[in-house]
């Protein structure tokens, strides 16, 4: 359920999303060692999938924490995969949201919403010649499948209503204000390129705007 506001902004009902949980879990950070976390979970969210938020201490010291909006990546996250810079974007968010304090969503969206499975039907087509794009369009699927309507949920869960967006990608920052989410400021991640992923980051900044130095 949801009702548009004011300039087509949309906004849930307040008590339609809750936190379930909070969860202490210490977490190795790369190049930092071991630091303190709260992870959450959610009640509610409108996909009814189990995205979480991480808050790292200091979260709370600013009207307008640090938020790095990430969408799962099995390969990048947890395997290291050279195709992509999922992997080290994460680790880079961790390591400042540690030091200064903030939060990381973490979106269940493998493969940029098409799934695991269907990103590497993706890859086979991508070492054929295609780029991401045009991969996800031969399997007819969008360019980016994502919807950040979840990540607005779980902030007004958490009672954040403005962030300082951590990211690269245009498109999350405007779907994040199309939900209701105010962003004092956009800071850039860091240009993770190696021999893999060149023409993946190329096709990022090319095709969808991401502010990427490749």
């Amino acid at each position: 359920m949801r009702t548009e506001g004011n300039e087509g902004v949309i906004v849930a009902p307040a008590d339609a999303v809750r936190v379930r949980a909070r969860v202490e879990v210490p977490i190795n950070v790369p190049g930092l060692g071991r630091r303190p976390s709260t992870m959450v979970s959610f009640h509610g969210l409108h996909d009814n999938r189990e995205h979480i938020a991480v808050l790292l201490p200091g979260w709370d010291r600013r009207s307008d924490p640090l938020v790095r909006v990430h969408s799962e990546c099995l390969t990048g996250d947890v395997f290291g995969s050279q195709r992509c810079d999922c992997g080290p974007q994460l680790h880079e968010a961790l390591a400042i949201c540690s030091h200064e304090g903030g939060i990381i969503l973490y979106l269940r969206q493998e493969g940029r919403g098409i799934g695991l499975y269907n990103k590497f039907d993706a890859y086979l087509l991508q070492d054929q010649g295609l780029d991401t794009f045009e991969a996800n369009a031969v399997l007819n699927f969008g360019h980016d499948m994502r919807d950040y309507r979840v990540a607005a949920e779980m902030l007004r869960a958490l009672d954040v209503p403005e962030i300082r967006l951590l990211s690269n990608n245009p498109e999350k920052g405007a779907q994040l204000r199309a939900h209701g989410v105010g962003i004092s400021d956009i800071v850039p991640t860091g240009t993770f390129v190696n021999e893999n992923n060149h023409a993946y980051l190329t096709a990022k900044r090319e095709r969808a705007g991401h502010a990427l130095e490749v």
